[in-house]
């Protein structure tokens, strides 16, 4: 009977959401994120290479998948502990996308099939592009249930409208890369590439209301980050060197989608009161039009 009281009150808490919730657990997820880097790091040294963390498969795995591979799994157990799966995170979306939302998701997938076609992957061994396209999916498992899932979730639960649940769920993602400056990379890069993840997070968080399910966010999360890591030959770097003329069109591809995903936040409209369970009672009587 107390594990039943204990594990309710825990439910309640959660299930009354709140903008401070998803940025500690966000908080949280990073740091859990990060130690897990640094133990993998510091057992694994000897077997990593941190000169080219692409250049062997186990490398990868060990630096790049384990920490996202842990995250997916602390994520996944986080969310049935509150009895939100399927229900409301892997079933259909409780407030509709417009069909303008469809040209988010293709405007994402133009760089990825421009990096997909144009990377040399003679540079690589078979390993490595099999388990660099096995840890994109823990990427996107990670980070989308994080961001477009639970915080998303927790958002909609306290009643926010849907241009401030898409705002401040890309601000949190945008704000996990802000960790990239522990690794020594220059402030401007670190920037650059909260910026990058903002708009992303907005494209993101389209594709999800367009799709209406988690799981197309995923997926597409999960083919983004693998392509751009042959593609570039690391992680949040430029590439170098000679490259596929595909390549070239990379940045202009990138560059649209950030100026759509901007232009979007105008017309981002919808409140998810009514479709998701466990919302504060104060706020039903507050909607807006679906859509």
């Amino acid at each position: 009977m107390t594990d039943h009281v204990s594990e309710s009150r825990w439910q309640s808490f959660w299930n009354r959401g709140g903008w401070w919730k998803a940025f500690g657990l966000a908080a949280v997820y990073l740091a859990l994120y990060l130690g897990t880097g640094w133990v993998v790091d510091t057992l694994g040294r000897d077997a990593i290479d941190f000169e080219n963390l692409f250049g062997d498969a186990l490398s990868v795995f060990l630096a790049v998948g384990m920490p996202v591979i842990v995250g997916s799994i602390i994520l996944l157990a986080f969310a049935w502990s509150l009895g939100w799966i399927p229900k409301p995170l892997f079933t259909k979306q409780p407030v509709r996308g417009s069909w303008w939302m469809w040209i988010a998701p293709v405007l994402v997938l133009i760089p990825v099939l421009l990096r997909l076609f144009g990377t040399d992957y003679s540079q690589y061994t078979g390993g490595v592009i099999a388990v660099t396209f096995l840890v994109g999916i823990f990427v996107g498992v990670s980070e989308e249930l994080l961001t477009r899932g639970l915080a998303v979730t927790l958002l909609r639960k306290h009643g926010y409208n849907e241009w401030v649940v898409a705002v401040l769920s890309s601000l949190i993602f945008a704000m996990l890369h802000s960790s990239n400056v522990l690794s020594g990379q220059p402030i401007v890069t670190v920037l650059v590439t909260m910026g990058y993840t903002f708009v992303f997070g907005i494209m993101m968080y389209l594709t999800l209301r367009v799709t209406g399910n988690l799981i197309w966010p995923i997926l597409l999360h999960a083919i983004t980050d693998p392509t751009t890591f042959l593609a570039t030959g690391g992680i949040d770097v430029a590439a170098a060197g000679a490259q596929n003329p595909l390549l070239a069109f990379v940045t202009p591809a990138t560059l649209l989608m950030a100026v759509f995903a901007l232009i979007a936040l105008i017309f981002i409209r919808g409140r998810a009161d009514a479709g998701v369970p466990g919302l504060v009672a104060a706020h039903s009587a507050d909607t807006a039009p679906k859509g």
